[in-house]
């Protein structure tokens, strides 16, 4: 059975068969999904959808693209959302300087204020990074007290030793099925295994052999063949570690 720790059922990619497609999880192997929130009504829409689905748990926050919206108004709605017992984590979270959709340095202070709040309420966080990695450490390296996981990992192996070493788990997606995959699979075959977890990010990022179609949760399985052939162990090995390391990470009873 898989867990997939990073999707987003509430993206309107699902509007037509959201029910029908999430229903559809758990007999097709799928027992548990963190849902991750990308602004405020994401992060309604995603409580909303683990208090539906038992087998769904929520993480609300700000994404890097939306930093321009934070406001302390939206820092207090998201403390109270954070308040319920299916949520786990404050996120997505972090800084993207590919697409810089808000300022740089709004980002970064968007970040820093969602760092305070998961030390606050003492929570997980799940970082987005794209092409922003000195200054994403940076930021983390001054939350010692905090928890994480990178999600849909793209740094250097060096940058992934670096975020073992401060006790942090590192998560991998459809990219690291694709031919034109460098560093990630490096990095894949030297991260300890009690720091992995698998995630789909669906809608997006489907991996090899549906590259290009809308992802979902029943994708796994190819994510997780992969990483076992780069490991050079079995599917069934990485389903149950990465299982047993997102329960352990997101403290689900």
């Amino acid at each position: 059975m898989y867990f997939d720790t990073h999707a987003h059922y509430d993206d309107e990619a699902f509007d037509a068969d959201r029910d029908s497609v999430i229903q559809s999880l758990p007999g097709e192997g799928v027992s548990l999904v963190l849902n991750a929130a990308s602004d405020l009504n994401s992060s309604f829409k995603t409580v909303a959808l683990a208090e539906k689905y038992p087998f769904f748990y929520a993480a609300v926050g700000i994404h890097p693209h939306e930093a321009s919206g934070m406001s302390d108004e939206t820092l207090e709605k998201l403390r109270a959302l954070a308040s319920n017992e299916k949520v786990v984590a404050i996120g997505e979270i972090g800084l993207d300087y590919h697409y810089n959709f808000s300022p740089r340095e709004t980002q970064k202070e968007a970040f820093r204020l969602q760092m305070a709040l998961a030390q606050e309420l003492n929570l997980p966080v799940i970082i987005h990074n794209r092409d922003a990695h000195e200054d994403s450490l940076e930021i983390v390296r001054a939350f010692p007290g905090v928890r994480g996981v990178f999600h849909c990992y793209s740094g250097s192996l060096e940058m992934a030793r670096e975020l073992i070493k401060l006790g942090w788990h590192l998560s991998f997606a459809g990219p690291v099925t694709f031919n034109n995959a460098r560093k990630a699979p490096e990095v894949v075959a030297a991260v300890p295994e009690e720091r992995l977890m698998i995630e789909t990010d669906c809608p997006y990022l489907a991996p090899v052999p549906l590259r290009g179609k809308r992802n979902d949760s029943r994708n796994l399985k190819y994510i997780a063949k992969r990483i076992a052939e780069i490991r050079g162990t079995t599917l069934e090995h990485i389903a149950e570690v990465t299982m047993q390391n997102g329960i352990n990470f997101f403290g689900i009873e």
